[in-house]
């Protein structure tokens, strides 16, 4: 009887455990947005390049909305569907959207030179600017907007990365304003898209 007790509170005591690790997980890293709070001034100065190969910094996302997403061209399905529904938001919000700027932030700088970050954006629109650059400086720009973003090695010797899969929306004095989640619907979005755009 002592024994099942025993083995009993040994099994609740890893469960609190577990569970407060994934607490502590989620609010670090997976639900990093979470911890934004709006109306926040986002981001840092930085200096690095975009997908022509002309050198960008934050006064590219001064003075309009923007929606920014983190990702990589090798994503196999959070990246390109993302790109694809931004794509789709913009369009649908015809000229009310006009004066929103979009950017795809790598997080896999060490494959996504410029030009595969051209190709690959305009695979979607022409609305989108693509950035990417040093990797430490791509790193430190990451961190400025609390994204998370962690190599992920596989099976065949590549790699994949995990990372933050929400769009955030800044207004055009750089507050965070909210986030558009992945899988979100597409008319919950566009209607976030608006209010950022009329604010």
């Amino acid at each position: 009887m002592r024994t099942l007790r025993i083995v009993s509170w040994a099994i609740v005591g890893l469960l609190i455990v577990a569970i407060a690790g994934a607490l502590v997980y989620q609010s670090v890293f997976g639900g990093s947005e979470r911890s934004m709070i709006a109306d926040t001034k986002m981001g840092a100065p930085f200096e690095l390049i975009d997908h022509n190969g002309d050198p960008i910094t934050e006064k590219s996302l001064e003075g309009q909305p923007a929606a920014i997403f983190f990702g990589f061209t090798h994503c196999p399905e959070v990246c390109p569907t993302t790109l694809y529904e931004m794509a789709n938001w913009l369009d649908r919000l015809g000229e009310d959207g006009e004066s929103i700027r979009a950017f795809f932030v790598t997080v896999d700088p060490e494959r996504d030179t410029p030009e595969m970050m051209k190709s690959y954006v305009e695979n979607f629109t022409d609305r989108i600017t693509g950035i990417t650059g040093d990797p430490e400086k791509v790193a430190e720009l990451k961190k400025a907007w609390r994204i998370y973003a962690r190599k992920v090695p596989l099976e065949d010797g590549d790699y994949t990365m995990d990372h933050t899969a929400s769009v955030l929306l800044v207004d055009s004095q750089g507050r965070f304003k909210g986030t558009i989640a992945y899988g979100e619907s597409s008319d919950t979005a566009v209607e976030k898209l608006r209010r950022l755009a009329n604010g």
